[in-house]
């Protein structure tokens, strides 16, 4: 029975005398008059302020993992911060480059890259391609011998580290659809292969332990186990990828990204490891800075079971309940440090018995229909993760600052849900 932990709100989060919650010296109830439910509601300077912490902890060469939350706003925010940008698909390149992001700054990912993305990627002159199969060798060779230019590369190499996650957030273990195995010499094998390539220029190996890791000791035994092969090829470059866990219940704690950088480059040196070290934070950036308001419409108690409350979203602005078993925590930002003494389950307006957003909501005893209910921590995986399910419209996401709040996408229209048809 406690109100919610001030923790888990954004950098410039205030609470007023009655209890009205403000980001960035914007009142959420007014935002949510003036933009509608559900809404996204960023910390602009809690973005930057992040965004800065990792390139004074990684140096230039620290890139955002665009996955986390991408769009044009946010893509020349993290550029205008001075870190790189990781992408992992056509439509993530041309967002990037949309928002003015040059190619150079530009890391591109992906397990299964297409001809068409990579023949983008070598036009447009990205910074780095991280090399993910085999396959992807043939098709990087084959544009170079066509005329495009020879491109920089890191090889992703699966260290064997099973991170402690959710199952489907691991990437680094030995069973995984990413990178070259070290098992077997697969990654060696790799790397020969792309040193020995005219068609590209061998920059180093990359690796990725997993997604929403609270222990940086996966890291450090993913430094480890890369070590040996970082010495033997010489790698001038060593990205240690991202994954760092953030906070999203109260009682969780997380490093900082500070603290983590620490820890890789503590590993990396102990390891006589002299390789420019990189790292590709996403989660860590963007989660905690926002905040998603809905507004409740239905209330259904049933009897010696729970209470229902409706909200006018769902998991088509957050699937990582119904994908992951994530949790959450809500609240009323009429009555932030209210104390939260009613146990609710919070779904959304989806035709799923699986479309709940928070499964054990602690809520004040006076929600009431109408109330904009909220839920912290929603700046990653929500809005680039969202979806149309029942033709639903897509939330809008504003970012705030300095007692101002600017639309940077805007909401969904029903003509928008038919404009691809034919």
């Amino acid at each position: 029975m406690t109100a919610l932990p001030h923790y888990l709100l954004s950098d410039n989060a205030a609470v007023a005398a009655d209890g009205r919650l403000s980001i960035a010296g914007c009142d959420v109830l007014d935002l949510t008059e003036e933009f509608g439910t559900p809404l996204f509601i960023y910390d602009e300077d809690h973005l930057r302020a992040r965004c800065r912490e990792a390139v004074a902890a990684f140096g230039d060469g620290v890139a955002y993992a665009t996955k986390a939350f991408l769009c044009t706003a946010m893509a020349r925010l993290a550029h205008e911060e001075g870190m790189q940008l990781d992408v992992a698909t056509g439509g993530e390149l041309h967002v990037a480059m949309a928002a003015g992001v040059p190619a150079d700054r530009l890391v591109l990912h992906g397990n299964n890259k297409s001809e068409l993305e990579l023949k983008m990627a070598l036009e447009a002159g990205v910074g780095r391609i991280v090399v993910d199969s085999f396959d992807e060798f043939d098709r990087v060779e084959a544009l170079v011998s066509d005329g495009l230019t020879a491109p920089s590369v890191l090889v992703r190499v699966n260290p064997g580290v099973e991170a402690h996650t959710h199952e489907y957030l691991q990437t680094g273990a030995a069973d995984s659809k990413f990178g070259f195995s070290l098992s077997g010499g697969v990654a060696e094998v790799a790397i020969e292969r792309a040193a020995g390539s005219s068609a590209m220029q061998l920059r180093g190996l990359h690796a990725h332990v997993g997604s929403q890791v609270f222990v940086v000791d996966s890291f450090v035994k993913a430094v480890g186990a890369l070590a040996p092969l970082a010495h033997r090829v010489d790698a001038r470059e060593l990205s240690i990828g991202g994954g760092l866990g953030v906070a999203y219940i109260e009682g969780e704690a997380a490093p900082s990204i500070t603290e983590w950088a620490d820890a890789v480059k503590t590993a990396c040196a102990d390891a006589g490891i002299e390789s420019r070290i990189l790292a590709e934070p996403g989660r860590a950036i963007v989660a905690q800075a926002a905040l998603t308001a809905y507004r409740v419409g239905t209330i259904k108690p049933i009897d010696g079971v729970r209470t229902y409350v409706s909200v006018d979203g769902g998991m088509s602005d957050n699937p990582r309940p119904v994908l992951y078993g994530s949790g959450y925590e809500a609240f009323l930002p009429r009555a932030t440090t209210a104390e939260r003494d009613q146990s609710v389950r919070i779904v959304g307006k989806h035709c799923e018995s699986g479309d709940v957003i928070v499964q054990e909501a602690r809520v004040p005893a006076d929600l009431a229909v109408g109330d904009i209910l909220a839920t912290p921590v929603t700046g990653a995986y929500g809005h680039t993760m969202g979806s149309n399910y029942n033709m639903v419209l897509r939330p809008p996401v504003v970012f705030a600052r300095d007692g101002d709040a600017r639309l940077v996408v805007r909401r969904e229209t029903f003509a928008d849900l038919v404009d691809r048809d034919i």
